[in-house]
């Protein structure tokens, strides 16, 4: 199967080349992915080290292979973590010419340690993310030797975030992404329960909240954002609740069984908690500010069918509106009263408005901030100021794909890979960020997936059928595909982000071409479009 060549074709136009060249097979125990790249074999575990994602169904393309369900990248060869999201990189099996020995599921990328005498600290303010974590492991894989110190404000060890709005019953040992005893086995100081209040960056020293003062070398600031808060009256009673941690998670699972909830904002996380709670309380209403959910990120035709999914599982929906007032009893919310003067019942109030970039500490620095108070870096992580560095929510970065535009992205997949960069540029190895953007929700069970940066589209190119929850979207800007999402056409996102990567375009011809001729179980033939090529669709004939 793995030398086969097929023939594929499709309406005057012809395309030869390896379509089986990965394959799963059953080894002992063990599910392995069998590679033929460029004539050499090679077997890597099957199974996404992320969420378990089968790569068999991801995209090949060159030396690696992305999964498709969102986006983590691994090197054939080696089993080498190279994308993100995920923490741990594949084993690689032995193969010879009529066996592949298997051995473990996942493994840690080999790590040092601390190094006696070496006294340089590098020192990671985090809060919530894990891009800190990603840079603390890289720099022990790098060998650095020194001290890495490790503070966030939260109260647990670094953990998977994006958790805790589709399971909001979390507990937290199983959402950890490294236990305690891995930070000792590396030399990485992890404090807990401690603030950032200023930074004197020509003394080189961190004050914390508790008083103690840190000297350092090198500095990472990711202290992320936090949830902004109403504005208005009663947003102070009790049962108004905001999402950041997971024993707020849990405070809110348990605070809405069979109550009346309201809540506030349609982005994806007040989406996602719509949809986990449709089946725990009484009745689940939602405000948005907007026309319709999603609809600057997905557009409206998305965000009214994810409207739809929810309504037919008895979520109301008020749009185009605000809240003005929220009225309470005995000090507990009570009702929830709107702009356009409709009063809704409430037990609980849920606010998912956006954020506030955790950066007041930095005022007064002379690390440069936007109009946002998001600080600014380059495609090296690096400030204005020398050896402080910056990644995550709270950082404004050049994005390659989108022609170097400053963006904030508070993706969990890029603040991950902003950690990585920082630690390889911190030891003086020269490495920009080259990331493409990948972003998933679930709604009902079901997974939108998405790549790319598409604001300021002027049109949308659908294959498929958005009504019937089953399509691929392209959002195309001066002619050029910018994103893509998808509902139930994996691993066809995974291949345009793959495409997106290697630093070529698709046209909006060409995207209208895969929308009317190439057929579902083709979609990855997305990324072998030859950029640069004319397409004569007046002859219905297309150049891959």
């Amino acid at each position: 199967l793995l030398n086969r060549q097929s023939k594929i074709s499709t309406r005057c136009t012809h395309i030869r080349l390896c379509v089986c060249r990965m394959m799963e097979v059953e080894v002992g125990r063990h599910n392995v992915l069998l590679v033929r790249s460029e004539g050499i074999y090679s077997a890597i575990g099957n199974q996404c080290t992320h969420y378990g994602a089968p790569l068999s169904k991801g995209v090949l393309s060159g030396h690696r292979v992305r999964c498709p369900w969102h986006g983590a990248c691994f090197n054939i060869q080696t089993g080498d973590l190279e994308e993100y999201p995920g923490m741990d990189c594949l084993p690689c099996h032995t193969v010879g010419r009529e066996r592949v020995a298997a051995r473990q599921t996942k493994r840690i990328k080999s790590m040092g340690s601390r190094v006696e005498g070496v006294i340089h600290t590098i020192l990671l303010l985090g809060g919530g993310e894990d891009g800190i974590l990603v840079c603390a492991e890289t720099l022990r894989q790098e060998n650095f030797g020194g001290r890495i110190i490790m503070v966030t404000r939260d109260n647990l060890l670094p953990y998977d975030k994006t958790r805790l709005s589709k399971v909001m019953n979390v507990e937290d040992d199983s959402i950890l992404l490294r236990r305690m005893e891995f930070f000792h086995k590396h030399d990485i100081e992890v404090w807990l329960r401690k603030e950032a209040m200023s930074l004197d960056t020509e003394k080189k020293k961190v004050t914390f909240d508790d008083g103690s003062v840190q000297s350092y070398d090198q500095l990472l600031i990711s202290t992320g954002c936090r949830a902004k808060g109403l504005e208005c009256p009663g947003k102070d009673l009790e049962n108004v609740k905001m999402l950041e941690t997971p024993e707020d998670a849990r405070q809110i699972h348990v605070a809405c069984m069979g109550c009346h909830i309201v809540i506030v904002g349609t982005s994806f996380v007040g989406m996602e908690v719509a949809s986990y709670m449709t089946d725990k309380a009484s009745s689940i209403t939602v405000i948005g500010s907007s026309e319709l959910p999603y609809q600057k990120t997905l557009g409206p035709e998305i965000g009214k069918v994810t409207m739809m999914m929810l309504a037919e599982k008895d979520v109301a929906f008020y749009m185009n509106d605000n809240v003005s007032e929220v009225r309470g009893e005995n000090g507990k919310v009570k009702e929830v009263v709107l702009k356009s003067g409709t009063v809704i019942p409430a037990d609980v109030l849920i606010v998912g408005i956006g954020v506030i970039p955790n950066s007041e500490f930095l005022q007064g620095t002379p690390i440069a901030m936007d109009s946002k108070s998001s600080v600014i870096v380059d495609k090296c992580m690096r400030t204005n100021v020398l050896e402080v560095f910056c990644g995550g929510d709270l950082a404004t970065f050049p994005l390659t794909m989108a022609k170097d535009q400053r963006v904030n992205i508070g993706h969990w997949q890029m603040a991950q890979a902003h950690g990585r960069v920082a630690a390889l540029n911190m030891l003086n190895i020269p490495t920009e960020l080259n990331s493409v953007p990948y972003y998933w929700t679930v709604l009902l069970g079901k997974n939108i997936r998405y790549t790319g940066y598409g604001e300021g589209y002027t049109d949308i190119v659908v294959k498929g059928k958005v009504e019937e929850q089953k399509f691929l979207a392209f959002y195309i800007k001066d002619d050029e595909v910018i994103a893509a999402a998808s509902l139930n056409y994996d691993p066809a996102v995974s291949a345009v982000a793959e495409r997106f990567a290697a630093g070529n375009t698709i046209t909006k011809k060409e995207a209208e071409y895969v929308a009317t001729h190439i057929p579902l179980s083709h979609c990855k033939l997305i990324i072998i479009f030859s950029p640069g090529r004319q397409t004569d669709t007046s002859t219905h004939g297309h150049t891959l």
